[in-house]
């Protein structure tokens, strides 16, 4: 507080100096009302200019509080009323997507991830222009000056994701993480018309603890061979050349082929002997794919490369935030470039690409063969009103004819329904995809690890539902132990927990709209605030009458067939009437207005200890009595 300040003359200040200790105490409950009275005094007395009244962080809420206090209110320069302004950035859902939102370091230089990173622009506002002072204790003191510029807040940046699928997405990866081991995950869920991310989760085990935490964003950020979930670029690329269709048969043999005296094997013991394309895809067969391809590209590798960069597929998806891997897809004259390339790089190896270059392939084809740009934030806000809308990008048009979009679709579904993923297939809607299963290479030792232990990634991407594509999703874990590694039984179940789970939220309506049919009455509810009841109301399908309302607040009374609504005025300066209510509508009615609520009892509010209509006083009590009442 500055003593001096210009307008604090002795008459204001020992007019009101009891007062204001009086609401220090009563407020910050830290020392005595005669304590603050004494100390205040006695600095005005010493003729020192400023003196630390509380040294305590509040938030901007209890800052305007604090700001309503006697001589305070005055402001700085009548009153001497001094603050520290800090600025923090929170995660608010703590560590739900928490790379991905992203953060500055703690010197807000140069280390800056995720969202948070590429709009810091937006985010951090402009910087306003004052002439303070700096007194003892680190503190700063507004001086007036005529060239003072206003500080412009940021802007608010409206993500995509979805809290509710995020939070599902973590609990089913942390599970499985924990269940098999594993080193590290990644699981996205797209929204296959739009290419936004509605959920993102990147979860690593810390070798001393074994608990899992979001430390790098995988999702984006590793590039790695994705195995046999390529194995859909491969098939789509000969059947949009013609060179095979899904009914042509393939002999597999044994399920092993040598390429330049490699050996390369199929899964299953003793192999599939001759089987269709079609079967080669729902089974994943190494041989089969491997053969197709060669067979049909051997002395043309160009071709088929081409064709791999006509969909996009050697590019970054171009999203915004920083740290995206761009993807490693070599051509025939690259230095490394072998005879056994080709048939490797069709089972998905010797080719390197992200969890989300990979998804965004699958959400294309679920999309129609319309590629999107991953979508990470819808708008941007000030103050609650959209400055600007982030609308959905395309990349590509049309990676392949509708035909073989057709075919690959079928392929998908019947990986699920009868082939490697046949483990998640659901009764209640229809999933398309493909499990991938990859042994990882070791940098110094290649496929044959430390002491000649194998390590494996286990994946799953796909679409749900496979008939009407809503959202598309990938699954990735690294290094599982050793016991249970493939695709199937690692990756795709987190899959089938996450698809469960949002397509039951996204079809509760439906699922409530039959099950009501069996509902004589209208439930139960309690008065409210309109914009919440219509907003349940809707959400559960439940038909409301509407006539003639003009109050904020709703009577909500059952009908036979619906909800009627009528007003719930509340007047000004006035007690208001809460009975009806429950206890959180009540409070946030009661405390705004100034009043301290006793509550008694749960349930609904049956009584109140003043009579509603009567004026009230600032600060007096009021006793609440719930009860459970059918």
């Amino acid at each position: 507080m500055d003593l001096k300040a210009d307008g604090l003359t002795d008459e204001i200040f020992y007019k009101n100096i009891d007062s204001l200790s009086f609401c220090l105490s009563n407020y910050f409950k830290d020392k005595s009302e005669n304590q603050y009275l004494r100390e205040l005094t006695n600095a005005r007395k010493q003729k020192k200019r400023y003196h630390l009244v509380v040294n305590k962080k509040i938030n901007f809420n209890e800052l305007k509080e604090v700001k309503k206090f006697p001589i305070f209110r005055r402001g700085s320069f009548k009153g001497g009323f001094i603050k520290k302004q800090i600025n923090k950035r929170m995660l608010p859902h703590k560590n739900l997507a928490s790379r991905t939102i992203g953060y500055l370091s703690n010197s807000e230089i140069g280390n800056i991830v995720g969202i948070e990173g590429a709009y810091n622009e937006e985010l951090k506002g402009k910087e306003g222009l004052s002439l303070s002072q700096k007194l003892s204790g680190g503190i700063w003191m507004p001086l007036k000056d005529k060239n003072e510029v206003e500080p412009k807040d940021g802007n608010d940046v409206i993500t995509t994701i979805n809290i509710d699928f995020q939070d599902i997405s973590e609990i089913a990866l942390l599970k499985q993480l924990k269940k098999h081991k594993a080193d590290h995950g990644t699981v996205i869920l797209m929204e296959v018309e739009t290419g936004e991310i509605k959920a993102i989760a990147n979860l690593t085990r810390n070798e001393k603890t074994n608990e899992y935490y979001e430390t790098y964003n995988y999702a984006i950020g590793e590039s790695v061979e994705p195995g046999s979930t390529f194995k859909l670029v491969s098939l789509l690329i000969a059947l949009e050349d013609g060179y095979v269709n899904l009914e042509d048969s393939i002999e597999t043999g044994k399920g092993i082929i040598h390429y330049y005296g490699k050996p390369l094997r199929d899964s299953k013991y003793g192999g599939h002997g001759k089987i269709t394309v079609q079967k080669v895809f729902e089974v994943s067969s190494n041989v089969g794919i491997s053969k197709i391809i060669t067979e049909s590209y051997k002395g043309n590798e160009n071709k088929f490369i081409d064709k791999i960069y006509s969909m996009n597929l050697n590019e970054k998806t171009g999203i915004k935030i920083k740290g995206e891997k761009k993807p490693y897809i070599k051509y025939p004259d690259d230095a490394l470039w072998s005879g056994i390339t080709l048939p490797m790089m069709s089972i998905g190896y010797e080719v390197k690409l992200t969890p989300l270059q990979i998804l965004n392939f699958y959400n294309t084809v679920a999309n129609n063969g319309i590629m999107l740009r991953p979508k990470f934030v819808k708008s941007l806000r000030f103050r609650g009103e959209i400055i600007k809308e982030f609308d959905t990008e395309i990349i590509n048009k049309s990676i392949c004819s509708y035909s073989t979009i057709k075919k690959l679709k079928k392929i998908l579904l019947g990986v699920v329904e009868r082939g490697t993923a046949k483990n998640i297939k659901s009764n209640s809607y229809k999933i398309a995809g493909k499990t991938g299963t990859t042994q990882v290479a070791n940098r110094k030792l290649g496929y044959h690890g430390i002491n000649n232990k194998k390590t494996y990634r286990a994946s799953f991407a796909g679409y749900f539902p496979a008939d009407k594509p809503k959202y598309s999703c990938i699954v990735v874990i690294h290094e599982p132990s050793n016991w249970s590694y493939y695709g199937s039984s690692v990756a795709a179940p987190v899959f089938r927990e996450i698809a469960d789970k949002v397509f039951d939220r996204k079809n509760k309506k439906n699922i409530e709209k039959n099950e009501k049919k069996n509902i004589k009455k209208v439930p139960y509810s309690k008065i409210g605030y309109k914009e919440d009841l219509d907003f349940v109301f809707n959400e559960l399908d439940i038909p409301t009458k509407i006539k003639n309302i003009k109050s904020n607040w709703i009577y909500p009374a059952n009908g036979v067939e619906n909800i009627i609504y009528y007003n719930r005025y509340m007047m000004k300066n006035k007690v208001p009437n809460v009975v009806g209510m429950g206890i959180k509508d009540a409070l946030f009615i009661l405390e705004n207005i100034g009043f301290k609520v006793k509550i008694n009892g749960k349930g609904k509010i049956v009584k109140q200890s003043l009579k509603h209509g009567k004026k009230f006083k600032e600060g007096m009590e009021i006793e609440l009595f719930l009860k459970y009442k059918n």
